[in-house]
């Protein structure tokens, strides 16, 4: 958390309240934050700057500056993007000072979270695979990446190699539409499974996104103006072990897939 619908949706909800906004100053509150150049390098570069245009790849979001710098922005479990907050939260990492006397509040409970200003930001976002929400995404280039790969599905749709922004939610979500079962290797599927699984991964994440994104039990997931997504509801495996599946009442079961929390149907999963 968050993954691609989350991420996008802190982009669309951000780029409006700070577009164009000249970043006048900035407060490092967790020089750990600062993944490059160094906390003081950082400080002195953006200082000036001004935000042209905010976008994201899988789950970074990328705001792009005046002189060619992009302030790369990676949320990873509990970061959070505040615009203006009246008071200062516990975790605040970072304060950017806006020049209309705003403030944008980097927050991360957990401190994984990381901040990278960089010239091309494919030093940071270039290993990435396809976006799976992109017009150009096709089935024939999915049935193309998968064709290469021997793997379990479950970890092979979290490797941000392979496909970008999916995670431990979607996973199990689009494994669930498809009908497949996490430890499935890839290389077994049919073509209309591979059809089913494509289609999946889009319709889940599409929805999501029209929702706002999940915001879970833990409430680490927050819009920038503090609003909560509403696809948890929505949600038919994940988090669900012990409860009936919604399609033919057997116990959605959980096991650990690569050291991630992995819910299914045995039933509707093969």
């Amino acid at each position: 958390m968050p993954e691609l619908p989350e991420v996008e949706t802190i982009r669309r909800d951000l780029e409006p309240l700070i577009l164009g906004a000249t970043i006048m100053g900035v407060e490092i509150y967790w020089p750990g934050s600062i993944a490059r150049p160094s906390a003081q390098e950082f400080e002195d570069l953006i200082t000036g700057r001004t935000i042209l245009r905010l976008a994201r790849r899988g789950k970074y979001l990328i705001f792009i500056l005046s002189g060619g710098w992009n302030l790369i922005v990676h949320l990873a479990m509990t970061g959070r993007l505040l615009v203006d907050q009246m008071e200062m939260d516990k975790h605040t990492r970072a304060v950017f000072h806006l020049e209309d006397g705003r403030n944008l509040l980097f927050v991360n409970m957990r401190k994984f979270g990381r901040l990278y200003l960089v010239k091309d930001a494919l030093e940071v976002v270039g290993h990435l695979g396809p976006e799976p929400l992109a017009p150009d995404f096709s089935l024939p280039q999915f049935r193309s990446l998968l064709g290469r790969r021997k793997g379990m599905l479950k970890p092979l749709l979290l490797n941000q190699r392979f496909i970008a922004g999916l995670g431990n939610i979607y996973s199990d979500e689009a494994l669930f539409h498809a009908g497949l079962h996490p430890q499935r290797p890839a290389a077994t599927l049919s073509g209309e499974e591979v059809e089913c699984l494509y289609r999946a991964i889009r319709e889940v994440l599409s929805q999501s996104l029209a929702d706002g994104g999940s915001t879970l039990n833990d409430e680490t997931y927050r819009r920038p103006n503090e609003g909560r997504g509403e696809h948890q509801e929505r949600l038919l495996v994940f988090q669900r072990g012990g409860q009936p599946c919604t399609r033919c009442g057997t116990p959605i079961r959980r096991i650990v897939l690569g050291g991630r929390g992995t819910y299914f149907c045995p039933r509707c999963q093969r």
